[in-house]
């Protein structure tokens, strides 16, 4: 087979950070098993992406034209159609985000592709490739093995990998396309972006979260003078930011931000899964009761 293909997401002319954390899952797979890593990139004047790629992949493959610069399911899912057929990869990687799972199982069915979603890790015993989902709320990690002949199809839950750092020197190929005019029942309008907060806490490096042990809002100018102290950013879980402690960019969890600093610390919060799930890529915990 021929290794690993990434389908590279991007957003308002942006690597989305998945991509780079499944480029660094599908790098592990490479040196375990051999085969190249391959990412593809699809959209309109993407060609600082495609060198931005390149230092994570042995290999970039990316199309180029109008009909890409956004997100359609129809253009993207045919032109992803096209490269695996002619690459024939033996797992092809697509973020679990709003695009991966729209796009997944559309391929899945067009091209009778073995798939599993919402994979937070994979690996090999003996010759089968596997994937690590969660169940019963978090508490179990259940291990499966794809079904079936190559190509595989996952998609990868953010932060369930490290990003890595640009240590490689790819190739980049500019494919051809046959893409005509969208027929679809689907079509890009426009791109509405959330209302930015201060702190973007999927990027911050020390993090303290309070849950609902915290109580009462005029609790938190403790918790303001702890993160002063610790040069740490505040994040919260639902009940916090539901209660109005924080606002609603600052909550981690299934229904808020997967973040992933070098020390989250827990206050008051009870563990539930979905608050889990955020944390996953998080280094060190310190879980404080109420």
């Amino acid at each position: 087979m021929a290794g690993y293909l990434v389908v590279a997401e991007h957003r308002q002319g942006r690597l989305r950070e998945v991509t780079l954390e499944m480029l660094q899952a599908a790098g592990r797979l490479s040196r375990e098993r051999g085969g190249e890593t391959t990412a593809l990139l699809l959209g309109s004047a993407v060609d600082h992406m495609a060198e931005e790629l390149a230092g994570y992949s042995d290999r970039v493959v990316y199309i180029d034209d109008p009909l890409l610069e956004n997100y359609t399911p129809e253009s993207y899912g045919n032109a992803v159609a096209e490269t695996i057929q002619q690459y024939s990869p033996e797992l092809v990687m697509t973020g679990y985000t709003t695009q991966g799972m729209d796009l997944a199982p559309t391929l899945a069915v067009k091209l009778k592709m073995p798939f599993i979603s919402d994979v937070i890790g994979l690996g090999y015993s003996g010759d089968m490739l596997q994937a690590v989902r969660q169940y019963y709320q978090g508490k179990v990690n259940a291990r499966f093995v794809f079904k079936g002949n190559p190509p595989y199809l996952a998609t990868i839950r953010e932060a369930s990998f490290e990003t890595g750092s640009p240590a490689k020197q790819g190739r980049i190929e500019k494919l051809e396309t046959t893409l005509k005019e969208s027929t679809g029942l689907r079509r890009f309008v426009q791109f509405l972006e959330a209302e930015a907060g201060d702190v973007d806490i999927t990027q911050s490096e020390v993090l303290i979260c309070v849950g609902r042990g915290l109580r009462e809002e005029k609790n938190m100018p403790m918790i303001e003078e702890l993160a002063a102290v610790m040069n740490a950013d505040i994040c919260g879980s639902r009940a916090a930011t539901d209660a109005g402690w924080l606002p609603p960019d600052r909550q981690v969890g299934t229904s808020g931000k997967a973040v992933k600093p070098r020390l989250y610390v827990a206050i008051g919060i009870s563990g539930a899964f979905q608050h889990l799930a955020g944390i996953k890529g998080a280094k060190t915990v310190v879980a404080i009761n109420k």
